[in-house]
């Protein structure tokens, strides 16, 4: 394992990220993976260029120092309007700006933006040249292999020469096709067959390209498979989400060769001053707890632990107690299974 990762930090990159994910990846929920992980980049939502420019919704750029490093992800097709858009997150502090071309939803083809920019490349690297412009921080693409009867063989390699050209060093692949027309966003998420190949042989195609793979990936053992293989990064997404203690809380000892791991009762109190900061601002207890619903999955009490948060966050009055009394639940049903395992 030690020389695995010192192999694994020569590489001056990210080695492991939690992907953005709508309505997931909010301010609250990488504060939690925070506390598992210090070296696992995170990033935001998709946050809309028009809806930073035209809307002057800069709230949506607010994050805590802790998270960082922390990268924002913005959906736009406006090259002015997304360099606009980057320089504002640049400002807000952002350690990276990624431009979002593999969203399948409506709402992103209805504005031109996400997954459908795969059928402009050209597009994409205008958008690309003007956010480099504007900012000094990093600019990166995540995009898919390919959109509708795309042949991924042929698109991928154009797009990725085209991002090249812009002087990108960073791409992350969602090794899935995206289906505008006929799948929704969620069977987009799962239906298109997966081609990791693919991606291994962008790879040797652009070796000077920093790749980071990413779809389906559910475990560190799966995440070291890639690294073993030659990959430079691997982005985990629902995995991150519903099992964060799985994948987080061994990512900085396993991947980054550096740090102890961290165990899901102590993110539960290393979290408890930012719930009570949070609700002293006036902010509500569900508003974080969502997101700490999967940190004992697999484990003794675990049913018990989302059941406790599930019904009381909702509560008026609900506070940290009750994530105090959750978690000696999840400690006594531990204690019960091991003293059952020593009989």
């Amino acid at each position: 394992m030690a020389d695995k990762n010192k192999k694994y930090n020569n590489f001056n990159m990210p080695l492991l990220a939690v992907a953005p994910m709508m309505d997931w990846t909010d301010r609250h929920c990488r504060y939690l993976h925070r506390q598992m992980s210090v070296r696992a980049l995170l990033y935001t939502e998709m946050v809309t260029a028009p809806a930073l420019v035209r809307g002057g919704a800069l709230h949506l750029l607010d994050h805590d120092p802790v998270e960082h490093p922390v990268a924002l992800q913005l959906g736009g097709s406006d090259p002015a309007e997304l360099a606009e858009a980057a320089r504002l997150g640049a400002e807000a502090g952002y350690d990276e700006i990624n431009l979002n071309v593999g969203c399948p939803s409506d709402r992103v083809q209805s504005g031109a933006f996400g997954a459908v920019l795969m059928k402009d490349p050209a597009l994409v690297a205008r958008c690309v040249g003007a956010m480099m412009r504007a900012v000094d921080v990093e600019v990166t693409v995540k995009c898919r292999i390919g959109v509708d009867d795309q042949d991924p063989e042929v698109v991928l390699p154009e797009f990725l020469s085209r991002m090249v050209g812009t002087g990108i060093a960073r791409v992350s692949i969602h090794a899935r096709k995206a289906w505008l027309d006929g799948l929704s966003p969620k069977e987009n998420r799962d239906i298109p067959p997966l081609d990791y190949d693919l991606v291994h042989r962008m790879k040797g195609m652009f070796p000077n390209l920093h790749i980071s793979v990413n779809g389906g990936i559910a475990t560190l053992d799966a995440a070291e498979a890639f690294l073993d293989a030659g990959l430079d990064g691997v982005m985990i997404g629902r995995a991150a989400y519903h099992q964060p203690s799985e994948i987080l809380c061994q990512t900085d000892r396993r991947i980054f060769g550096t740090g102890a791991d961290t165990t899901p009762e102590d993110v539960v109190r290393a979290m408890l001053p930012y719930i009570e900061a949070h609700l002293a601002s006036g902010g509500k207890l569900a508003q974080v707890t969502r997101h700490m619903l999967g940190l004992f999955a697999g484990r003794p009490g675990a049913r018990l632990w989302r059941r406790i948060l599930s019904e009381g966050a909702q509560r008026d009055g609900a506070g940290s107690g009750l994530v105090l009394e959750a978690l000696e639940q999840v400690e006594a049903q531990t204690a019960l299974a091991q003293a059952a395992r020593a009989v």
